[in-house]
């Protein structure tokens, strides 16, 4: 037992940091990360969830809306490139303002955040509705599986700016550690989401069966709640940190310049992820409706692990950012350590938990026994890359929250961009006729996915432990 005492102590040891006066203690900096880190993962762990459903329930349709579904999942993304990265802008900027007790500073930050949104939520929404038959042509896919695509594409193009909107109020809470009200926010969106699809996929309580339609229409009107709920929060909710007023000018120079500094890098950093992820899903969807729909269910499977390990690395952003706007770089180091630490215990967790339920995962979205085959394996190449998939969402979170985004940016060009999509090809198309046991039409997109894993997660480590990113302005 005091061997076991021991081990523990030494694991969760905050030593190798030149503490400064009034350092927090390690049970003071781990009940703090978890106090932000559960809601943001719990979150996630219940969008997982309820997504799972969602998808369950869109297979209703035929047996094509599922690898439907899937092929809109990477263009709508895209769209939503410009704003996701202006929300990377608000959390680092207002975490520093909280932690320099500027209020004013951070308030400013989350107006002109939401004025810019607003102009791209527009933009998008008319590119996406207008040209969603040539956006999914280029996505690939066959015919039965397009035209599907094609009707719900247009639909759901009508709620990104409505998605905008609460990306950037949830960014903003979060930055500020108010992630249970981010989480009740997005979990109650989704609920509504999935009540809707009962009500409209099949046509049930006096509702139209709208098929493809209705999924579409049941995802724009959750994400609408979704907003609605945001917006009351910081509108009218007495006491928080946050107030939204809108202005048109009279932002500072320093607030400006923050946001195109991290919003620029962010745009390079999402654009290279999306574009990898792009051509990562058009080589799966090339090779046969039956590798996408593996491919589909298993990444929704999976993302309950990058949710939980997102839940951490909003701590990590967050801790981070506050810390440095409070000009302690000691405990910016002590919160990545701890969070990186809280990271492995979510990895063993998910390992166990993918490794027992493989087939049953499965099992839960067809019963096409190749499928079930492939995506089993899958699940067990996937064991490889739990530990370094988290510590790189870890380690991306707490130096996007200090404002170094540029070298993640560079990291995901390098990695995801280029090696996995390559990895995935060689996979799919080179070595899967030679070896048709090993599955690697379904399993080749995961392998590839353990390599990239491993090399941002080393890329990642070694930037943190350099310390460059301490020292970041903004």
């Amino acid at each position: 037992m005091q061997l076991i005492k021991s081990l523990i102590k030494r694991i969760i040891s905050l030593d190798g940091i030149q503490k400064q006066d009034n350092f927090p203690s390690e049970e003071s900096m781990y009940s703090r990360a978890f106090s932000i880190a559960w809601p943001a993962a719990l979150e996630g762990a219940l969008l997982s969830i309820i997504g799972t459903v969602d998808t369950v329930m869109v297979k209703r349709v035929d047996r094509y809306a599922i690898a439907a579904v899937n092929l809109t999942s990477q263009p709508r993304m895209i769209l939503l490139i410009l704003a996701q990265a202006l929300c990377v802008g608000t959390t680092a900027l207002v975490s520093r303002r909280k932690g320099e007790n500027d209020r004013a500073g951070a308030n400013d930050v989350l107006s002109l955040s939401m004025l810019l949104v607003t102009a791209v939520g527009i933009l998008i929404s008319l590119l996406g509705y207008f040209l969603a038959a040539p956006i999914i042509d280029l996505a690939g896919g066959d015919a039965d599986t397009a035209k599907l695509a094609v009707n719900y594409f247009k639909i759901i193009s009508l709620g990104l700016i409505f998605s905008c909107w609460n990306l950037c109020l949830c960014a903003a809470l979060r930055a500020t550690g108010d992630t249970r009200i981010t989480m009740v926010t997005n979990v109650a969106a989704n609920l509504v989401n999935v009540f809707m699809n009962y009500c409209l996929i099949g046509g049930r309580l006096g509702f139209p069966a709208l098929g493809e339609r209705g999924a579409a229409l049941a995802t724009v009107i959750g994400t609408f709640v979704g907003f609605c709920i945001s917006l009351w929060m910081v509108l009218f909710k007495k006491g928080r940190y946050l107030s939204l007023r809108i202005r048109l000018r009279g932002y500072d120079r320093r607030t400006v310049t923050g946001l195109i500094k991290i919003g620029a890098s962010s745009i390079a950093e999402s654009a290279a992820l999306r574009i990898g992820f792009f051509i990562n899903n058009r080589i799966i969807a090339g090779v046969n409706a039956d590798a996408l729909t593996s491919n589909t269910i298993v990444s929704q499977i999976t993302s309950l692990s990058f949710c939980l390990g997102d839940g951490v690395a909003t701590a990590g952003a967050t801790l981070v950012g506050t810390s440095l706007g409070e000009g302690r770089r000691d405990k910016s180091q002590g919160y990545v350590k701890v969070c990186i630490r809280m990271g492995y215990v979510v990895s063993l967790f998910l390992m166990l938990l993918l490794y027992f339920g493989r087939s049953g995962f499965v099992q839960l979205f067809t019963d096409q026994k190749d499928i079930i085959a492939g995506g089993s394996l899958a699940f067990v190449v996937l064991l490889a890359g739990m530990f370094p998939q988290n510590v790189r969402v870890i380690y991306s979170g707490c130096l996007r929250g200090a404002g170094d985004v540029r070298y993640v940016a560079a990291c995901s060009l390098i990695s995801v961009t280029l090696v996995r999509p390559l990895f995935t090809y060689i996979m799919c198309y080179k070595l899967n006729p030679l070896l048709p046991g090993l599955y690697l039409a379904y399993t080749g997109p995961w392998i590839a996915f353990v390599i990239d894993a491993w090399i941002r997660a080393g890329l990642l480590a070694k930037r943190v432990k350099n310390g460059k990113y301490l020292y970041i302005k903004l």
